[in-house]
C-alpha cells in the first residue's frame, strides 16, 4: 500500500477537528459501562446511569486593556514606555488625502494621457484618544487612476497602459510615499 499525502493531510486534519469537537468525558471520568439489553432501556436516562463528574467553576467575567499600537524602539533595544493617559483608547480605518503628491502623479499621468484622472493618498488607522483626539497613522500609499482605452479586450493595450503607470509611480522617490506596507494600484 502506498502512502498518499493528499489523502493524508485532509484525514489528520478532520480527526483533529473531531478530536476538539468530541464532547464526551474522558475515559477515566467514566461510571463503569453496563451493557444495554433493550431500545426501553437505552431510552430511559436515570440519575444512578448518568457518570458523577465534579461540578465544573462558573466562568468569571475578564476585562481586558486594548492592545496600544507597537512601534519599533528607537535603539531597537528600548522600549519606550507610554503612560496609560496618552495611549490610544481604539483605532479605526481611515483614509487621508495627499494632495501634493496626488497634483504631481496627475500631471504625471496627463502627460501619457490628457484625459487621464488619478489620485494618491494614504490608508491607515486613526488612533483615538481619551481626550477626543486622534492622530492618522499611515499604513500605505494607494493610487487610483482612470485612463479611456479604445478596446478593453485588448490585452496589448491594457498591458502596454499598466507598464505606463507603474513606472510613473516607480519614478516618485521613497520620501513621497507613506506608509510601511506596498500600497495598491487601482486602474
Amino acid at each position: 500500500m502506498r502512502f498518499n499525502i493528499k489523502i493524508f493531510i485532509p484525514l489528520l486534519f478532520w480527526t483533529l477537528i473531531l478530536c476538539a469537537c468530541l464532547t464526551s468525558l474522558p475515559a477515566t471520568d467514566a461510571g463503569p459501562l453496563s451493557p444495554v439489553t433493550s431500545l426501553s432501556a437505552a431510552t430511559e436516562i436515570t440519575p444512578e446511569i448518568l457518570p458523577k463528574s465534579p461540578a465544573r467553576p462558573i466562568p468569571k467575567i475578564v476585562q481586558t486593556l486594548q492592545t496600544p499600537h507597537i512601534d519599533q524602539p528607537p535603539n531597537e533595544n528600548e522600549a519606550t514606555i507610554t503612560p496609560a493617559s496618552e495611549r490610544c483608547g481604539g483605532y479605526q480605518w481611515a483614509y487621508r488625502d495627499l494632495p501634493d503628491l496626488s497634483s504631481k502623479f496627475l500631471q504625471a499621468i496627463q502627460q501619457l494621457q490628457p484625459s487621464a484622472q488619478a489620485k494618491a493618498f494614504a490608508f491607515g488607522e486613526d488612533c483615538f484618544y481619551a481626550d477626543g483626539h486622534a492622530d492618522f497613522i499611515a499604513m500605505e500609499t494607494d493610487f487610483n487612476i482612470t485612463v479611456q482605452i479604445n478596446d478593453t479586450t485588448d490585452t496589448n493595450e491594457c498591458g502596454t497602459w499598466v507598464v505606463k503607470i507603474m513606472q510613473v509611480i516607480l519614478d516618485i522617490p521613497k520620501e513621497e510615499i507613506v506608509g510601511p506596507r506596498p500600497g495598491r494600484v487601482a486602474l
